[in-house]
Formats: structure tokens, C-alpha cells, sequence
């Protein structure tokens, strides 16, 4: 048992595994919605549409993550105003303020010639360098994540699946889809640290994806879905730090690992098991 306790002795690690649990289970629960109504190029967007946020507060030598915090956030609102009442479709907001955050972060952030050392765990992640205030403030963050989909749950399954009812009910259906939005952005705001900009969309999607070929109720696929990204984020870190890889890589390549495995035996909706199916069929 060695090799499973002797990371834990590290203070860093410790940290490490609570900041990689909470993100785990937090974006596997918020990413049921992403995955249900085909937001996954939200996700995306969003999450490189915190780096102005980030530039910023580096150059004001701020805490990075208030500042990403700040940025999806306004871009989080800004697509819901662009949206509202059908005036642009949802993916041409998207499109629009994700092309025009990304290329302001980018403008702020070459604006000074240490960037590319400095801001690269943001783009890759770095689990390993998190301090004990960031993980306060993932903390936080999360639990207020995780609340307000606890008290709306009924509501946002409302207008996720049956925007008819949602009508007749006289729900606020732009408040709660803009309500969403903001989730989603303070989920990959606190994802940051943990798999960085460029992999949080994986989180937020794969291991959802696998729940759903696995579960047939959203309440189960979001318990599956949290158990898959507590199991990606434990194991992607004890393989990141025995083979020495980046910590985020190695939670998303574990996350797609346990995909495929389900994409391909899941009963019922597994490949080979429809193919079987078909076979017998035959």
C-alpha cells in the first residue's frame, strides 16, 4: 500500500487530491445540463473566454482566478443579452464573444514578455501548485454551484426538456437559462487551476457522456457521472505524479479512457453490444 499512501504524505498532494476531487465531481454534475442540451461548444468557448479576465489581473498582479472569475461571468451575460428573445441564435453569441474575449486576452496577455512562463498553468493546469486560498475559494465557489442546482433542479429540468411546460408553468425560462450560463462559467473557473482552459471542456463533458450511455434518469446519470470524475481526477493524479506528466492531461485521458470503455460494452447502448444485438437479430 505504499505506492497508494506514501503521495499522501506531501502536503501539496493533499491539496492536490481535494482541489481534483471537488472539480471532478463538480463538473461531472454540472456537465449533465451540458451534455442534455448540447452545450458543449459553450463549454469550450467559455472557458477560453476567461483569458482577458486572467491578462488583467496578471498585469494588475491580482489573483488570477477572481480575475477569470470576473471575465466568464460578463461573457456569461453577455451571450444571454445577445440571445435573449431569439434576436441571435445561442451559437452565434457564443461565436461572436468567445472570438472577441479570446483575442482581447491574447492582446493583453503579449503585452508582456514573461507570459509564456507564467501564465502556461493557466492554458495546461498545474493540480500540484494549488495553495491552500485557492482551494478555499474552489471550495466556496462549488458548493454554491452545487446549492443553487440543488434548489432549481426541478426548474432547470423543466426547461431543459420540455420548454412547453416551462411556458404554462410561467417559468422565467431567460433568468434560469442565463442562470445556467453563470454556472457553467463558475465551473470552469474553478476547473482552472486544476486541468487549465484548454482541457476544462473535457471535464465538463466526458464523463456526463459516459453517464448518459449508462443511465436512463438524470438523478442516476448525475451520480454516475460525479463517481466517474471523482475516479478520473484520483487516478489521473497518482499517474501524474508517478510518471511525471502534466496532471490535467492525465485526468482527461483517464476520463476518455473510462469512455470508451462504456461507448464500447455498455449494455444496450455499447457498440458491441448493438452489435450483438443485431447479430442475433440476423
Amino acid at each position: 500500500m505504499d505506492w497508494l499512501l506514501s503521495p499522501l504524505a506531501y502536503e501539496f498532494m493533499q491539496r492536490a487530491m481535494a482541489a481534483s476531487l471537488m472539480v471532478g465531481i463538480l463538473c461531472a454534475l454540472v456537465g449533465c445540463y451540458v451534455v442534455l442540451r448540447s452545450m458543449a461548444f459553450l463549454g469550450d468557448a467559455m472557458a477560453h473566454a476567461i483569458l482577458p479576465g486572467v491578462a488583467v489581473a496578471y498585469l494588475l498582479k491580482a489573483n488570477l482566478m477572481v480575475g477569470a472569475l470576473v471575465s466568464a461571468i460578463g461573457v456569461a451575460l453577455g451571450i444571454g443579452l445577445l440571445s435573449r428573445q431569439g434576436t441571435l441564435k445561442e451559437d452565434t453569441a457564443i461565436g461572436i464573444l468567445f472570438a472577441a474575449a479570446l483575442s482581447l486576452g491574447i492582446a493583453l496577455i503579449s503585452t508582456t514578455k514573461t507570459y509564456a512562463r507564467d501564465l502556461t498553468h493557466i492554458l495546461f493546469g498545474n493540480v500540484l501548485g494549488v495553495s491552500t486560498g485557492d482551494l478555499w475559494l474552489t471550495a466556496c465557489v462549488g458548493l454554491a454551484v452545487l446549492l443553487v442546482v440543488a434548489l432549481l433542479y426541478k426548474e432547470f429540468l423543466v426547461v431543459s426538456f420540455d420548454p412547453i411546460l416551462a411556458a404554462t408553468l410561467r417559468l422565467p425560462a431567460e433568468l434560469l437559462r442565463t442562470l445556467m450560463l453563470i454556472i457553467i462559467a463558475l465551473t470552469i473557473v474553478v476547473s482552472m487551476q486544476t486541468v487549465g482552459v484548454g482541457l476544462v471542456a473535457s471535464m465538463l463533458v466526458t464523463p456526463a457522456a459516459t453517464a448518459f450511455l449508462i443511465a436512463r434518469r438524470l438523478p442516476a446519470m448525475m451520480v454516475v457521472s460525479a463517481g466517474i470524475g471523482a475516479i478520473s481526477a484520483i487516478v489521473g493524479l497518482y499517474l501524474s505524479f508517478y510518471i511525471n506528466i502534466a496532471s490535467g492531461a492525465a485526468v482527461v485521458l483517464v476520463a476518455t479512457s473510462i469512455f470508451m470503455i462504456v461507448f464500447l460494452f455498455a449494455p444496450g447502448r455499447g457498440v458491441l453490444w448493438r452489435q450483438l444485438r443485431k447479430a442475433r437479430a440476423a
